[in-house]
Formats: structure tokens, C-alpha cells, sequence
């Protein structure tokens, strides 16, 4: 298990657009993808639960892979975080 950490720089937060993109990154990955704050984790490939965790400007979220090729989908995510969120 790989997990990232990241926080949400974007001034608007995870709002539709960006989940979006974000889901869209996350089901390349053939493993399993938790997402969420240490608070609430919930599947990272689901548009809906990644909505509903309300991640804002400043927030720290985390992502954990597990399964094969993690390491590869935890750079690549976190390479994608940097640049769109």
C-alpha cells in the first residue's frame, strides 16, 4: 500500500470540474484508490464520494493505492495533483 498526500491548493477547492479530472486519473489505476481526509476515506474512482467529502483550499486529502503497479499510479496521481490541484 502507497499513500500520498496532498493539499488542495486550487482557491475553489475540489468542486465538480476537478473531481472530475481527478476520478478520470484514478480509474486508470486497476487496484483499489481510497481518497479522503482522516476523517472519512471513501473510493476514488467514484465522482459522487470524492464530491461529498466537500474538500476545500487548504484541506489535506490522502490517497492510498493497493494493488498492482501502486507505486507507478501514486507518482503519476501525485504528479496530477501538483499540476491541477
Amino acid at each position: 500500500m502507497v499513500t500520498v498526500k496532498h493539499v488542495i491548493a486550487d482557491e475553489l477547492g475540489i468542486h465538480a470540474r476537478p473531481a472530475g479530472l481527478l476520478v478520470k486519473q484514478l480509474t486508470g489505476f486497476s487496484g483499489n484508490v481510497q481518497l479522503g481526509t482522516t476523517q472519512k476515506m471513501v473510493d476514488g474512482k467514484r465522482l459522487f464520494s470524492v464530491m461529498s467529502l466537500g474538500l476545500k483550499h487548504g484541506d489535506e486529502m490522502r490517497l492510498t493505492f493497493d494493488g498492482p503497479g501502486e507505486e507507478k499510479a501514486a507518482e503519476d496521481a501525485e504528479l496530477f495533483l501538483k499540476e491541477n490541484l
